[in-house]
């Protein structure tokens, strides 16, 4: 890991516009992403992962949506400041993104070929026989049989698996510095889900990129992060390198959710555990923590201000009353 960030996020707030008002999704998170290095964000559905992950590139539909504050440097250029022309450069070509439904973002009215070489020759400047080439051999390296017959398919014509891998191929043609992996075994079989992931650290490894892995699969957070960042209801709840997170967490709800994970050798488990309660409305939050309600740590303090993110030990967390003792002082 190197000194200086690739990628720094700094307060990021984003916006959506509704017919009940405005809804701020992301609520001022920061966080870096260093080179060669695979960054979990995790939570429930609706935290704000995939907002975060889609603000990244510059695709948070405006409107309803908008970066209301905040700045997102990669290698020291803020992307939130760029038009739409300038990003267009960036995307694809400096940052990619493998998202959560391939048949939903593969265009089912074009080719596998259509849509891969305009990619390629678009940021690298090559004639389409050139960016065939590429194609084929970057469809090859994802593991697709026969590929120079795969890729004049229809994305219908291919099964799940094949789409995902289709996906990441497309993401990777371009050898970005930055990868961002939405839910990326969503509706895979477990086996396959297994091989998508082993494919992304492969390939991760060959290009040196690095990657943001957006899930709620703690599982795979486990085998292939190096941290991870714990989202609540569009705020950082903990972050952490990956073995204090997993060993100790300090939020409650970090807890929570590493409690919830079945274990199949604790026969003493009659029911599965749950967090207690529901996510607050986004319109109208509660004063304080907004896991408070759900929180069984949860004092008087814990409804009266939010608590800033703090670091004590391996772990930075925001919370009044985390689990463990140890001294924490104020995030600079």
């Amino acid at each position: 890991m190197t000194a200086t960030p690739l990628l720094k996020v700094t307060d990021l707030a984003i916006e959506f516009s509704t017919p009940q008002g405005r809804v701020r999704a992301v609520d001022g998170i920061s966080f870096d992403v260093y080179e060669n290095e695979t960054l979990g964000i995790v939570g429930e559905s609706g935290c704000g992962k995939t907002v975060t992950g889609l603000s990244l590139l510059g695709l948070i539909p405006s409107p309803p949506g908008r970066i209301a504050a905040g700045s997102i440097e990669l290698a020291g250029r803020n992307l939130a400041k760029l038009d739409e022309a300038a990003m267009r450069e960036v995307r694809g070509g400096e940052i990619s993104m493998i998202f959560q439904e391939p048949m939903t973002a593969l265009n089912p009215v074009f080719t596998v070929a259509s849509q891969m070489t305009d990619v390629i020759i678009r940021h690298k400047g090559l004639t389409r026989a050139q960016a065939r080439r590429e194609a084929i051999d970057m469809l090859g390296k994802v593991g697709i049989p026969a590929p120079a017959r795969r890729l004049d398919d229809y994305p219908h014509q291919m099964s799940g698996g094949m789409r995902q891998r289709v996906m990441i191929a497309m993401a990777l043609a371009c050898g970005p510095k930055l990868l961002v992996a939405d839910e990326p075994t969503t509706a895979l079989d477990v086996t396959t889900q297994a091989q998508v992931i082993e494919l992304i650290g492969q390939l991760q490894r060959e290009f040196r990129m690095a990657v943001i892995l957006i899930t709620h699969d703690l599982g795979v957070v486990a085998e292939t992060c190096q941290r991870a960042l714990v989202m609540y209801c569009g705020r950082i709840a903990e972050q952490a390198q990956i073995e204090p997170l997993f060993r100790s967490p300090r939020h409650p709800y970090t807890h929570g959710l590493l409690d919830s994970i079945p274990r199949i050798r604790d026969q003493r488990l009659t029911q599965l555990p749950t967090i207690a309660g529901r996510v607050p409305d986004l319109l109208n939050l509660p004063p304080g923590c907004r896991f408070a309600d759900r929180c069984t740590r949860a004092q008087e303090d814990c409804r009266t201000a939010e608590p800033e993110l703090t670091q004590a030990g391996q772990s930075a967390f925001a919370c009044y009353h985390p689990i463990g003792h140890q001294p924490a002082e104020p995030v600079a």
